[in-house]
């Protein structure tokens, strides 16, 4: 197979008039812009140092659950409006790096040499995906204490049923009276999650939220901002970020990578490969 992968690209080069050096430097860029998220993709899946940090995270959260049902003016969602003090209450969770471990797809992307999304549509529907460390624990114990779960995703709706069971395979709450996944493409929601908390909010009260992207949390237009105003939302939120928002690490892939293009992702490997190096700090 890797010799019949040689030839065509011996033919492509050929075809376009190039040398055999510069076809095969071209290929290397390619794989080299890829291939820098290797030790990333390795931290996820080997550091018991990724893991330790997602356990704590959830431990905080689940010691803070009980302080949210005792509080009834306590809400996570900027969303919550008008009186909600005795609706009854709800978590917010994204899926992929927060309650589903993908790393095993980017893990094969890297190998085979393809990005997203080629493979993900097949990889969301092989549904064996495994839980994040230590949200698993965490959600039965939100749901020891009566509180619905909902799980927000920019999964598209294709992915609806492969999700469902693969969180149910893993033996996650899902209650499906409530209807708790609630997944993009779907009643015309789009990739901002606001609309969605908003609906949740009408009928609950939300006391927590969990994910991996600061837009599981706010806005996409208000994330949608240069490198330094992003970081600033870090500290603009600073009394939620602990208490009633929790961040899983996502060293993988995330918004803060396009922030790093100016939320616009150059069309050629070697501009992005520049911007990233240009936004090197060594000082």
């Amino acid at each position: 197979m890797k010799s019949l992968n040689m030839k065509k690209i011996l033919i492509i080069c050929m075809v376009a008039g190039l040398g055999l050096q510069s076809c095969s430097d071209r290929e290397k860029v390619d794989r080299s812009l890829q291939e820098q998220s290797m030790l990333a993709v390795l931290f996820a899946q080997t550091s018991p140092e990724y893991a330790a940090n997602n356990i704590q995270t959830y431990k905080m959260a689940a010691a803070n659950i009980d302080k949210a049902l005792k509080d009834k003016s306590w809400t996570a969602a900027l969303e919550q409006k008008g009186n909600f003090d005795n609706k009854p209450t709800a978590i917010i969770l994204d899926v992929d790096e927060t309650v589903l471990d993908n790393s095993a797809f980017q893990a094969r992307a890297i190998i085979n040499g393809f990005s997203y999304p080629t493979g993900w549509i097949e990889w969301g529907n092989e549904a064996n995906a495994p839980a994040v460390a230590g949200v698993k624990e965490f959600l039965n114990y939100a749901d020891s204490k009566g509180v619905s779960i909902f799980y927000v995703t920019n999964r598209v709706a294709e992915l609806k049923k492969a999700t469902k069971d693969n969180i149910i395979k893993l033996g996650l709450p899902f209650d499906q009276s409530i209807n708790p996944l609630m997944i993009k493409g779907e009643n015309s929601w789009g990739s901002d999650k606001t609309s969605r908390r908003q609906l949740i909010s009408e009928d609950y009260r939300i006391i927590l939220m969990a994910g991996d992207q600061i837009t599981d949390f706010i806005s996409l237009e208000e994330s949608a901002v240069s490198i330094q105003k992003r970081l600033e939302l870090s500290n603009k939120y600073s009394e939620e970020w602990g208490t009633k928002w929790f961040m899983i690490t996502n060293p993988m892939y995330g918004k803060w990578e396009g922030a790093i293009y100016n939320n616009v992702y150059p069309s050629s490997q070697d501009k992005a490969k520049q911007l990233r190096l240009q936004a090197l700090d060594p000082k």
